[in-house]
């Protein structure tokens, strides 16, 4: 009956721990784009609502696009590789920050409600964390000046912040509450990465080898086709054609 109760409260502390950090998450892209927004003079509302509609719209890909997971050779079976965050990148940059980190969270939403968590929600807060860590800082680089070559550069930044992000979140944060919430000895999660590269012998190893390896596969991959098509959809995005 104890271990059930720590079990419960376990997993209450972590969905506030969630929501706190989608909290924080959106409160950043909504003060920086206010303030952007007031700098340039744009009095377009952050969030219109043909702004929430497109929202919802892309959160379904994105969701659709999270549950299409794919495995790769570098990493343990926990880690997979998805296209996830392409809708969320193109709605960043078409709508803005806010815009971006809903699509994000709405996108875990769906995923679950039609496919439930095999992680615990563990692996839905390492999306969205990292997934803003690549859209945040590029959407928002992006809002000073839109052209291609800024978009370029703020894809770079944006898949080393990811890169960067995920690697220590992953090492600081989500390994150990991996490892909390289903019982398991840290170095049994090593043991699952050692079997796929002997190489990785440590948490340190493991995030530098697979996680970094992922992130830089994933924002890689999510920025090049983002910017061979965005410039072609987003006069439709925006209602301009």
């Amino acid at each position: 009956m104890n271990d059930l109760f720590m079990s419960l409260k376990e997993n209450v502390v972590f969905v506030f721990e969630f929501l706190a950090i989608v909290v924080a998450v959106f409160l950043i892209a909504y003060l920086i784009e206010k303030y952007l927004h007031r700098k340039n003079n744009d009095t377009e509302r952050i969030l219109s609502t043909r702004k929430v509609a497109m929202i919802g719209m892309f959160s379904a890909i994105s969701a659709i696009l999270m549950i299409l997971e794919l495995p790769v050779f570098f990493a343990p079976g926990f880690y997979k590789f998805d296209f996830s965050e392409l809708p969320a990148l193109i709605g960043a940059f078409a709508f803005g920050p806010v815009a971006g980190v809903m699509i994000e969270f709405v996108k875990i939403i769906i995923k679950v409600l039609f496919k439930g968590t095999s992680t615990a929600f563990v692996g839905e807060l390492a999306n969205f964390v990292v997934g803003c860590s690549l859209l945040l800082p590029a959407s928002i680089i992006y809002l000073f000046r839109k052209n291609k070559k800024t978009a370029i550069t703020a894809c770079i930044v944006g898949t080393l912040c990811m890169t960067v992000v995920g690697t220590l979140f992953n090492a600081v944060y989500l390994l150990p509450k991996f490892a909390q919430m289903f019982g398991m000895p840290m170095e049994a999660i090593i043991e699952m990465g050692t079997a796929v590269n002997p190489h990785i012998t440590s948490v340190t190893t493991l995030v530098m080898m697979a996680v970094a390896p992922l992130n830089i596969l994933k924002g890689g991959a999510v920025s090049l086709i983002t910017i061979l098509i965005y410039k072609k959809l987003s006069g439709i995005l925006k209602g301009s054609h």
